[in-house]
């Protein structure tokens, strides 16, 4: 018999939670199973679950298919018409170990899969790590209540919900003792955190929390966070406490108005500008990434020159470029459709003006030394998010002072200083 395997889609989220299911999964004594931990946030992470699926099949007739994650809570149904799949389980059970319980005696069969909408509660199990990264997450929080118009997580996820401050600092004390030397908040909105606890705290208590309570973190790090949710205490520590790592990345979606408004976003571009130039007074050495959607219904030329010039405005550097994904059930999907070979074409110019903010971030990093967090033999990852390429053995996990003697357009190079 062989130990169950994982596949993972998408977030960082997806990601804590496959490591707390594995341990789920070694306590119900699972064997010959594969758990495929699915994404929904485009057509395209579905298919690219739906393929692996078969793939895995096709090479292991013999393994049990569990299916899970985001995909398998919003269409259970078309997951478990698929002849491959034994098991489909809803975010919410993935985590209740009952569920494994039940797999591992064998009695688990179809689709169990409840109302994520009737969930109150933040299920975070404590992790001690994932298996094979440097960096381990720590999620904080769980869920959406925003209603963007094109977004299909809400459903997925349900409402918000927050892990309270006392059982995130737990969490990080045992990654610490467990020598990680780098965490990141994760969740699907980690800027709401807070507004279902008494008090409704915001997320600059639980950061300024949790780093008073454990002192020896050495860096921390923020998974996308939306810019109209920063609070003032957060902006303060940004400033004041070099242990939380100079990258934000934005949920930014747009640069024109009218189409953050089809968007139902919370902000203008105006915002999003002000947003980012206060920060780097903050923070001179921020470095921004952001998500950009091409194609979104009704985007005239005008409109997608206007997410062209954000880049430029905001200064952002590591794009996350989504062409839009129709996402039925969502109002968006409602709205007069962009061309496809447009969509693709806008996609692609986004990547290009990505790749060049990237390449003039790497140039202006030669000649400096920076703090590194070592990944894997001879790549490490900046405090700002650049890889770096280096010769010699460094052990992983460690935090290494690297000189930056060059570059390309995709990685640093560095020797240890």
């Amino acid at each position: 018999m062989s130990a169950p395997s994982f596949r993972t889609f998408g977030c960082r989220l997806n990601s804590f939670e496959t490591e707390a299911m594995q341990g789920l999964a070694t306590q119900a004594n699972l064997s010959d199973t594969t758990v495929v931990n699915t994404c929904s946030v485009t057509a395209e992470a579905v298919r690219q679950a739906r393929q692996n699926i078969r793939r895995i099949r096709r090479e292991s007739p013999n393994t049990r298919i569990v299916v899970t994650g985001c995909a398998a809570q919003t269409e259970p149904e078309r997951f478990l018409s698929m002849p491959e799949v034994d098991v489909v389980l809803g975010n919410r059970e993935k985590l209740d170990p009952a569920s494994w319980q039940r797999i591992g005696a064998g009695t688990a069969n179809g689709a169990a899969v409840s109302d994520i909408m009737e969930d109150t509660t933040a299920r975070a199990p404590l992790v001690e790590g994932l298996a094979g990264r440097a960096r381990a997450y720590i999620q904080v929080q769980n869920g959406c209540d925003h209603r963007c118009t094109f977004c299909i997580i809400p459903y997925a996820r349900g409402n918000s919900r927050s892990v309270p401050i006392e059982r995130v600092v737990r969490q990080a004390r045992t990654l610490v003792d467990r020598g990680f030397n780098e965490v990141v908040l994760t969740g699907v909105d980690i800027t709401s955190w807070g507004a279902d606890l008494e008090g409704a705290p915001q997320l600059g208590t639980l950061i300024h929390e949790l780093l008073a309570k454990v002192p020896d973190l050495p860096r921390l790090r923020l998974s996308s966070i939306d810019s109209a949710e920063i609070d003032p205490l957060l902006l303060e520590l940004l400033e004041s406490d070099r242990r939380i790592m100079p990258h934000l990345h934005l949920s930014l979606q747009h640069g024109d108005n009218l189409i953050l408004k089809r968007m139902k976003r919370r902000h203008s571009r105006d915002d999003a500008i002000a947003f980012c130039s206060a920060v780097r007074r903050a923070r001179p050495d921020v470095v921004f990434g952001a998500d950009i959607i091409a194609g979104f219904p009704t985007e005239t030329e005008a409109m997608f020159e206007n997410s062209l010039r954000l880049i430029d405005e905001c200064g952002l550097t590591w794009l996350h470029v989504f062409p839009y994904s129709e996402r039925a059930g969502t109002p968006a999907a409602r709205m007069p459709k962009v061309d496809g070979a447009l969509i693709k074409r806008r996609a692609a110019d986004l990547r290009e003006k990505g790749r060049h903010s990237v390449a003039a971030h790497l140039r202006d990093m030669q000649g400096r030394t920076v703090n590194a967090l070592v990944e894997k033999p001879g790549l490490a990852r900046t405090e700002g998010f650049a890889q770096v390429r280096f010769e010699g053995h460094l052990p992983t996990g460690s935090v290494a002072r690297l000189e930056i003697s060059g570059s390309d357009e995709q990685y640093l190079y560095g020797i240890a200083a």
